[in-house]
């Protein structure tokens, strides 16, 4: 349960309550949006990168033609590498949802059987057959009944398949999604097909990089953008507070023993809370407000739930009271949104600070290196502007972002979204094994593929605004025919390495160039938005 926000807007504040029952919901401007286009040197490989760039078909490595294995598998690789064929294939191409498309392909005889031959010369010069010697020409009925009619059958598929990949998936060269090639028709379909017909017919299917439509169109160019400021952020009242912080942390507690709870006591109280229903055996405890020995300073009684402070002021050490109070409909615990509890508060112990004198005399303790109150307050006022400035700018980002997903429809890839929402995930994953130690079959529970799954539905909506965002993003930089200095990406990829390299971390250099470059173009982006908008700052 927690009394009072645990937001601040101070990096250096580093105070945070340990329960979150009575804090209201806030939004911080402040918060580091899922795509983060911040130009951060050397903390690039601690960010959760967005994928944008699209990561299209290369050449597999090569195999040698000998190794004829069978095509049992659904899912392939495509050479982009294409020869010569004796006829030209028929080739379907259909649009299908999700930025998906079907390719139904048609193998004429003649090239069934000119792979057909080669299967067999290979297996003429690989082949051992008993009674010939290496090299020496096999009648074919030998040989097929050495190697087997059914292999013979399977590595001309495969032979069939791998030469005319290329030559079908060329109407959506440059659009194919890498791994993303997979073959819609049972391998039984298409042996039956060229065991009876001598041709080859097969499905391919293959997710393509999606198109933005912008509506408006070009609607991007003339931005209106409302930013709402949280008034926590102002550096004049985040400066004063922090002030009064610090000065409190210089203060001695001392026992309250003749009076009581006033604004600016600490008291040790226990929290217990039910629900209020006419049908008194409906009355139900609620289980987060179940708090003991809870530390409650009062002089944060404005973040807390409203009526709350005002209901206890005057408690005494050892005295309890009861009292009603209704959840506002914004908290942050849906399940408690207008439910009205009644609450019942025991102070255990009650204090008030001693605190001494603010004046020169406590620069030195108040902030090291200052001398006088007054370079106490500039300091403080200086490091508030800065986050003041850093909070703004975020929001405004973080508004513009925003405003950007909404005005484009697109069909998502299936598998562009598997891929943005695993590494969501694993983000995620990383951040509780960092926090918790979890042991290797906690790790093996929440990376099951049922956790994951789970995971990807209900952040579905989330992972999907994600993808919207940097498809937008990533195609204003090319309508705009945005740039950035070469050096620049040099650099920052140099500083993300020698990040990797002190944390002695794994690294893909060619992907880490990617991740920079899309973070560089993010933020060359919202730099020219920001520039062509229209924006407004309203204080909540």
């Amino acid at each position: 349960m927690e009394l009072c926000s645990s937001t601040t807007v101070l990096k250096f504040k580093a105070y945070t309550s340990p329960h979150s029952f009575l804090s209201p919901i806030t939004t911080t401007t402040s918060s580091v949006s899922l795509l983060q286009f911040k130009k951060t040197h050397s903390t690039l490989h601690k960010l959760s990168f967005p994928f944008r760039h699209f990561h299209l078909l290369h050449p597999p490595p090569t195999r040698n033609p000998t190794q004829f294995t069978a095509f049992a598998s659904s899912s392939v690789a495509v050479d982009t590498q294409k020869d010569r064929l004796p006829a030209d294939i028929a080739v379907t191409e259909t649009e299908e949802p999700s930025s998906r498309v079907r390719l139904s392909v048609e193998v004429p005889p003649a090239v069934c059987e000119d792979c057909y031959d080669r299967v067999i010369n290979e297996f003429m010069k690989q082949a051992k057959v008993p009674g010939f010697r290496p090299g020496k020409k096999v009648p074919e009925s030998i040989l097929i009944s050495y190697v087997g009619k059914q292999n013979v059958r399977k590595a001309t598929i495969e032979s069939i398949l791998r030469r005319t990949l290329p030559h079908a998936m060329s109407s959506v060269t440059g659009k194919a999604l890498k791994d993303t090639v997979h073959i819609a028709t049972k391998f039984s379909d298409m042996e039956e097909t060229y065991s009876s017909l001598n041709c080859l017919r097969y499905d391919i299917v293959v997710d393509v990089a999606p198109v933005v439509k912008w509506i408006p169109e070009n609607g991007y160019k003339n931005l209106k953008i409302v930013v709402e400021i949280d008034s926590d952020i102002d550096a004049q009242k985040a400066s004063e507070q922090e002030l009064r912080r610090r000065h409190k942390s210089l203060g001695v507690l001392r026992i309250v023993t003749d009076r009581g709870l006033q604004i600016g006591d600490v008291a040790v109280i226990d929290i217990s809370a039910t629900t209020i229903d006419q049908d008194e055996s409906n009355v139900q405890k609620i289980p987060s407000a179940e708090t003991k020995g809870f530390h409650f300073d009062t002089e944060d009684g404005e973040k807390l739930l409203p009526g709350f402070l005002d209901s206890i002021i005057g408690i005494q050490r050892g005295e309890t009271k009861s009292f009603p109070l209704v959840f506002p409909e914004s908290w942050r615990q849906e399940n408690l949104c207008g439910v009205r509890a009644q609450f019942t508060v025991e102070c255990k112990e009650l204090f008030y600070r001693d605190l001494p004198e603010l004046d020169d005399s406590l620069a030195e303790k108040l902030l090291p290196g200052c001398t006088t109150l007054e370079q106490v307050k500039e300091s403080l006022l200086q490091k508030c502007l800065e986050v003041e400035q850093t909070a703004r700018e975020q929001a405004t980002d973080n508004a513009i972002l925003d405003q950007l997903r909404k005005m484009i429809e697109v069909e998502i890839p299936q598998s562009l979204f598997e891929e943005q929402g695993r590494q969501l995930y694993g983000a995620k994953l990383l951040q509780i094994q960092a926090n918790m130690k979890l042991n290797e079959q906690q790790l093996a529970s929440l990376s099951s593929p049922k956790a994951v799954n789970e995971y990807l539905e209900s952040q579905k909506e989330n992972i999907t605004g994600i993808i919207k965002q940097n498809l937008a993003v990533g195609d204003i930089f090319k309508r705009e025919n945005l740039e950035f200095p070469t050096e620049e990406l040099v650099k920052e990829v140099e500083n993300s390495i020698a990040e990797f390299k002190r944390h002695k971390q794994e690294y893909d250099e060619e992907r880490v160039k990617e991740q920079v470059q899309e973070i560089l173009e993010g933020a060359k982006v919202l730099e020219w938005l920001r520039e062509h908008a229209e924006i407004e700052y309203t204080t909540r």
